[in-house]
């Protein structure tokens, strides 16, 4: 059913299930500005972006992860839409290639890794990938990767039963086995290419499924090709138990020396599991996301986390602003506010203001810009003071201000943070952790 090119690559030794696993942080220019001034809400004039912003291995003291993952799709946009990247940015990457673009050579961080992929999820609605292979091959090269995934295609489905049923009776979804036959021809084409091409960068086979029997199908084709390491994807939106039965059902056509990656995957209780079955390294931008997405979960800590203190910029707010223009909330009362809870909260760090009286003045302003209660939360992220207790550069110089929710300067640190906390979760897979 699958054309494919039978071609070996060199041997390469086998997996050490011991060593700890990989994790790369998918890049979106998650940067922060050195200059913020945390006082005055102001940054300095001369501020260009990419030359003076820092990264996440760039403002921490070690980079909180061992290599980026770079999609093609986020430096060039795909057909539904623009990349992350502006058009400036975009031609300085091609100039400089990743290493010098993300400044992944500077002292701190010779040892970081750069691994590319297409960004299939920006393409997942369009009914075949948009990159021709001779593309993408181009991008890893011109921006010397280290890894390159070959093109994929997410299949929009999942049926952990799949081949159980019976011929005739909920036959497997004809758009799921294109994509899976698209994705193993391209990753055919692919490999011929590179090697063709003699190109630098370790090739990495994606494959696709449905259910852990058609993954198992997927990997035996792409390691009788000759790859060696393999991305499994479109298992984001999997629960933990169904990617978990994934990897066991490709136990038995697995190679001891073929090398699993997990696309878009965090879950650092089961990083061990995933281990003994196969896996070497996984990316995931979760850590930094959950700083502000999450409405519960803000600020990772061992072994709990805690909540975000909400203080919103009233001009920065869409729920203040709309209710200012519709005459529901005095502007005047709302700025009052906001500034009597950073001054509140800024004193609790300094310890001359009590819990108690932070909570209220807190109260008062979320009567304006929230309608969930969440004074207990807050309560217990003043009393335990987490970032009296982190070590990493962010707590040292933000104090109380890492925990506030307000701004993409505060919330983006945040991130680093919580990167920082995560790495050091799974490089002591055993210590207690609930995030």
């Amino acid at each position: 059913m699958f054309r494919h090119a039978c071609l070996r690559l060199a041997p390469l030794p086998c997996v050490n299930r011991n060593q700890v696993m990989k994790f790369f942080f998918p890049d979106s220019s998650d940067f922060v500005d050195p200059s913020f001034d945390f006082l005055t809400e102001e940054r300095s004039r001369s501020r260009v972006r990419q030359r003076d912003d820092k990264y996440a291995h760039e403002l921490l003291d070690k980079p909180p992860y061992d290599g980026v993952l770079v999609s093609k799709a986020a430096v060039d946009g795909s057909v539904s839409g623009s990349g992350k990247y502006t058009v400036a940015q975009k031609l300085r990457f091609y100039r400089e290639g990743v290493r010098k673009f993300m400044r992944l050579d500077d002292s701190s961080s010779q040892h970081l890794l750069a691994m590319g992929d297409c960004g299939a999820f920006a393409y997942v609605n369009e009914p075949e990938p948009p990159y021709r292979t001779e593309e993408v091959l181009d991008f890893y090269e011109s921006g010397q990767f280290d890894f390159g995934v070959s093109p994929d295609h997410v299949i929009l489905g999942f049926d952990l039963n799949a081949e159980n049923s019976l011929p005739g009776i909920d036959a497997i979804n004809p758009d799921w086995i294109y994509r899976q036959q698209i994705t193993i021809e391209r990753a055919a084409e692919f490999l011929a290419c590179h090697n063709s091409r003699r190109c630098k960068f370790e090739p990495i086979g994606a494959i696709q499924g449905w259910s852990p029997t058609s993954y198992a199908k997927s990997l035996n084709a792409l390691q009788k090709m000759g790859y060696r390491y393999i991305a499994v994807g479109g298992v984001v939106p999997l629960k933990t138990k169904e990617i978990l039965a994934v990897l066991q059902g490709m136990q038995n056509v697995l190679l001891k020396e073929t090398k699993l990656h997990l696309l878009g995957v965090t879950r650092p209780e089961f990083l061990e599991e995933f281990k003994k079955l196969g896996v070497v390294s996984f990316d995931s931008t979760a850590p930094l996301q959950r700083a502000f997405k999450d409405s519960r979960v803000n600020y990772f800590a061992d072994p709990e986390p805690f909540t975000a203190i909400r203080v919103p910029q009233v001009e920065g707010n869409p729920r203040l602003q709309r209710n200012i223009k519709a005459g529901k909330i005095d502007q005047g009362k709302a700025f009052d506010l906001e500034g009597k809870c950073l001054s509140a909260l800024r004193r609790f760090d300094a310890g001359s203001e009590s819990v108690e009286s932070v909570i209220a003045v807190l109260l008062d302003y979320a009567e304006l810009h929230d309608p969930v209660d969440r004074s207990s939360a807050y309560r217990k992220t003043l009393e335990a003071r987490p970032w009296k207790n982190c070590e990493c550069a962010v707590c040292r110089n933000l104090g109380i201000d890492v925990v506030l929710f307000r701004g993409a300067e505060r919330n983006r640190r945040r991130g680093f943070h919580n990167l920082h906390a995560f790495r050091r979760c799974i490089t002591s897979p055993h210590s207690p952790h609930s995030f």
